[in-house]
């Protein structure tokens, strides 16, 4: 019981941070429809996620691993699409420049926000298994 509360709590941690910080993953509704998203995401993330791991594991053994974000990325999309208060939307992004490091800025369709996404959702969620281990 320990295991699928830990997930739930990362998945509900990494989702809230992934909203705050990028303006292309929106929800409505409040913390409550939060909540919910955190528990569709986390049970996809444990049935889900395998089964599209393993069906790709032909083309993620060819590209030496490099293949692996797409069940990430399809999870994602798999949540909007349980959750209609969970939104990817494009946007533009305007720049980021710091000590002569620079992203340019970019026109973000809803696939590259897909992308991005799941991404930043990975990064945290990986942190935060790493925090609490």
């Amino acid at each position: 019981m320990k295991t699928p509360l830990r997930y739930f709590l990362i998945n509900l941690m990494a989702l809230w941070i992934t909203t705050e910080i990028m303006k292309g993953l929106t929800f409505t509704g409040g913390f409550q429809t939060l909540l919910l998203g955190a528990l569709v995401f986390t049970i996809i993330n444990i049935l889900l996620v395998p089964l599209i791991k393993v069906l790709f594991l032909p083309i993620n053994l060819l590209t030496l691993g490099l293949f692996a974000w797409v069940a990430n990325v399809l999870a994602l999309y798999a949540l909007t699409t349980f959750m209609p208060q969970f939104r990817l939307v494009p946007f533009y992004f305007t720049g980021f420049e710091y000590n002569g490091f620079s992203i340019p800025e970019v026109d973000l369709t809803t696939l590259m926000v897909a992308i991005i996404a799941s991404f930043m959702i990975g990064v945290i969620t990986h942190m935060l298994h790493w925090l609490m281990h």
